[in-house]
C-alpha cells in the first residue's frame, strides 16, 4: 500500500474511532467518561509492545542476513514504540488520577509492568549512540533488542495473571468483559492506531533512507573514490 493511501486509511479510520469513542460507547458504569481514556491507552501500549517485539525480529533477520536494511527497521520500530510508550505512561496516570486519586499505583501490575519495559528500552538509544563503530553499534544494539524482545511476552502474561483494578480483559477466551459497543470501538481505534504505526514508520524508513542516499551521493560529488555503492546503509546517529 503507498504512503498516500495508507496516510487516508490512518486518518479515516483514526476519525471513526474517536467518533465512536464519544458518541456511540457508553460511559462506563463506576468510572464515567473517564473511563474513554481506555480507548487510547490500551490500544496504545498493545502497538508499543509489538513495535518492541518487531524490532527483536528485524535484528534477528539482521545478524542472520547481515543485511543493514534490517538494523535500520529494528532501530525505527524501537524508536516508535519509545514514543507511544510516554503516551501509554501519560494516559495511564491520567486515568490512574481520575480513578484512584493518585497519579502512580505501584500496586497496578498493568502500569508498573509497562513502566520496566519502557525503561529497559530507554536505554537503547544511549548505548547505541555511544558506539561510534556502525557495524559494533549494530551488533551490540541486536543484542540489546533481543534481550528486551524477550521481556515483552513476559510483561503481557504477568498483566493477564496479575488482577488488575481496571483494565478490562479484551482478549480472553471468553469474549472479554465488554459490551458490544464497547468492543467495537476499541477494535476501531486499535486498527486506527495500528494504521498510524505502520504510516510512521513508513514515513522514518523512508526518511531515514533518502537521507543515506543523499549523503552517499554528496560523498561521491565531493571525489570520495573508497566510498561504497549508494545501496550503503548508515547507522541512524549518522543520519
Amino acid at each position: 500500500m503507498s504512503l498516500r493511501a495508507l496516510s487516508t486509511a490512518t486518518v479515516v479510520t483514526l476519525t471513526g474511532a474517536f467518533a465512536l469513542v464519544f458518541f456511540y460507547a457508553p460511559n462506563d458504569a463506576d468510572q464515567g467518561f473517564i473511563q474513554k481514556i481506555f480507548y487510547v491507552h490500551v490500544p496504545m501500549a498493545m502497538i508499543a509492545l509489538f513495535g518492541f517485539v518487531a524490532g527483536a525480529v528485524c535484528v534477528i533477520q539482521h545478524l542472520r542476513t547481515r543485511e543493514s536494511k534490517w538494523d535500520l527497521r529494528s532501530y525505527v520500530f524501537i524508536h516508535l514504540s519509545l514514543i507511544l510508550g510516554v503516551g501509554v505512561l501519560i494516559t495511564g496516570s491520567i486515568w490512574a488520577r481520575a480513578s484512584w486519586g493518585h497519579w502512580w499505583v505501584w500496586d497496578e501490575p498493568t502500569l508498573v509492568s509497562f513502566l520496566i519495559v519502557f525503561l529497559l528500552y530507554a536505554c537503547y538509544q544511549p548505548l547505541r549512540f555511544s558506539i561510534e563503530d556502525p557495524e559494533r553499534q549494530a551488533r551490540y544494539a541486536a543484542v540489546f533488542a533481543i534481550v528486551g524482545g524477550a521481556f515483552v511476552p513476559l510483561n503481557f502474561m504477568a498483566v493477564r495473571a496479575a488482577e488488575s483494578f481496571s483494565h478490562p480483559r479484551v482478549l480472553s477466551t471468553t469474549g472479554g468483559a465488554m459490551p458490544g459497543s464497547m468492543r467495537l470501538t476499541f477494535l476501531v481505534s486499535l486498527a486506527g492506531f495500528a494504521c498510524l504505526f505502520v504510516t510512521l514508520w513508513k514515513y522514518e524508513l523512508a526518511s531515514k533512507s533518502a537521507s543515506i542516499r543523499l549523503r552517499s551521493l554528496r560523498r561521491r560529488l565531493a571525489g570520495d573514490d573508497g566510498l561504497a555503492p549508494l545501496t550503503r546503509s548508515a547507522s541512524p546517529q549518522q543520519l
